[in-house]
């Protein structure tokens, strides 16, 4: 049985930040002006950013002119987030299976952010919460791996160094998770996590919109929205209303 908040514990321990510190601006940020630009959303969009880490997205987002709320389970990271926080940045502790409040223009569900449930029914509840969080002709951005390409290419085992602590990362598909392992000593303890994502290819997540009625306007493959390809996609973009 996998644990249901392997993300609760792992997204809050300093140690997440720092193996995934050297992530890449840079395409996030290409990736938001592309999409926005895409959407031709107006400045007066009102966007969630769920879950939003430490709000790299959402500050970003932010600073393009848009109204953001950024939305994430892990405490710490809100805490990093909220130094961010201005009259239209905003950023509170959320559990995505929760539905909102309130509704929003946009919705956006970046960096491979979903799926880290073994029953189906909580992926599809998270997403019925989004449609639901969504104002009538709202948009739901959803960026997420390309399963098959990572299968293709899984690295089964890698050794990082990262300000001195060595990460032993190893990956596996098991069981229908595409499963990383990591292990590392720091702070004289021995530490061991599993990250968790559902092997969700283009078809079955494709079946998980159809059963809460989305809609899916645009498939992109990558963060320059170029078709999405099975083979050669790095990305399984979807732009649903």
């Amino acid at each position: 049985m996998i644990e249901k908040d392997w993300f609760t514990e792992w997204f809050n321990t300093k140690y997440y930040h720092i193996l995934y510190k050297d992530r890449n601006n840079a395409d996030a940020q290409l990736f938001m002006k592309n999409i926005t630009a895409f959407l031709a959303l107006p400045k007066t969009t009102h966007i969630l950013d769920l879950p939003c880490g430490k709000g790299r997205h959402s500050v970003f987002l932010n600073s393009l002119g848009y109204k953001v709320t950024g939305g994430d389970l892990a405490e710490n990271s809100i805490k990093i987030a909220k130094q961010f926080e201005n009259t239209s940045l905003k950023f509170k502790v959320h559990d995505m299976r929760e539905p909102f409040n309130n509704q929003y223009d946009a919705i956006f569900n970046l960096f491979t952010s979903f799926g880290y449930f073994e029953d189906d029914k909580e992926d599809i509840l998270i997403l019925q919460n989004i449609k639901n969080g969504l104002h009538t002709n709202g948009f739901f951005v959803f960026d997420f791996l390309n399963a098959a390409l990572v299968k293709e290419n899984l690295v089964a085992k890698e050794i990082k160094i990262v300000d001195d602590i060595t990460f032993h990362i190893t990956r596996e598909i098991k069981n229908g998770f595409i499963l990383k392992n990591i292990t590392f000593f720091a702070d004289d303890e021995q530490h061991s996590y599993t990250e968790r994502v559902k092997y969700l290819d283009e078809t079955k997540m494709k079946s998980y919109f159809d059963k809460v009625g989305f809609t899916i306007t645009h498939t992109f493959g990558d963060y320059k929205l170029n078709n999405f390809n099975e083979k050669i996609s790095n990305r399984l973009i979807l732009v649903a209303k």
